[in-house]
């Protein structure tokens, strides 16, 4: 268990909350600084842990089970939801056809008739939808005719593969190598593809990529 995977545990936990890591703090009634960057190392640069007091109490605010931060620690990406039990479908389209309209919503979120339905794999958002890769662009990852599984909810960073939507209607999966305020660069994994720099504006909304099937 390393210092790096405990703060990020904290920061996903906040994330998925739609909380900054004060935010998180202070939803949790603690001091909104405690878990700043600034104070996740003391001044001559030795690591300062976070406090088990100090965890019970965001895992209290946030209904947060002890397995469920565990497993953030250990490298998951977003926290099991409750609102899936029971759930054993999701929604299911091509990806091509993603582009087209009525399928999603303002949000990013499926809409509308026309899809499918597949059984659930693997997922920790009720919105989780799945798209069948097209095209050459991501492989060897993902090959024509897989099926991945997209969250709207999970927190989304620099380095994970996503599904991008475009602001002329374009819905892709790619790696998302870099998002400044004002630009966005996505990359294929298959390097016979170039990379794409888009203005931020023209990417209405990115969702990554959980699952994909192999």
């Amino acid at each position: 268990m390393r210092h790096d995977d405990i703060w990020r545990a904290i920061d996903t936990l906040a994330a998925e909350h739609g909380l900054s890591p004060s935010g998180l703090a202070r939803k949790a009634g603690l001091d909104p600084t405690s878990f700043n960057i600034s104070k996740r190392r003391t001044g001559d640069g030795r690591f300062r842990w976070p406090s088990t007091e100090s965890l019970a109490k965001i895992l209290q605010a946030t209904g947060a089970r002890l397995e469920d931060f565990t497993a953030l620690v250990m490298g998951a990406r977003t926290v099991p939801d409750a609102r899936l039990k029971g759930r054993s479908k999701i929604p299911l389209i091509g990806i091509a056809q993603a582009g087209g309209d009525g399928f999603f919503d303002d949000g990013g979120y499926p809409a509308g008739a026309g899809w499918d339905e597949v059984e659930l794999p693997t997922a920790t958002d009720a919105n989780a939808y799945a798209l069948t890769i097209t095209g050459q662009s991501m492989e060897p990852v993902y090959r024509e005719g897989d099926a991945i599984v997209v969250s709207p909810a999970a927190p989304v960073r620099v380095g994970d593969r996503v599904v991008a939507r475009l602001e002329d209607g374009a819905v892709m999966a790619k790696l998302l190598s870099r998002r400044t305020a004002s630009r966005v660069e996505l990359s294929s994994l298959n390097p016979a593809f170039p990379d794409m720099r888009l203005p931020a504006h023209e990417v209405l909304w990115m969702h990554r990529i959980v699952w994909a099937s192999q």
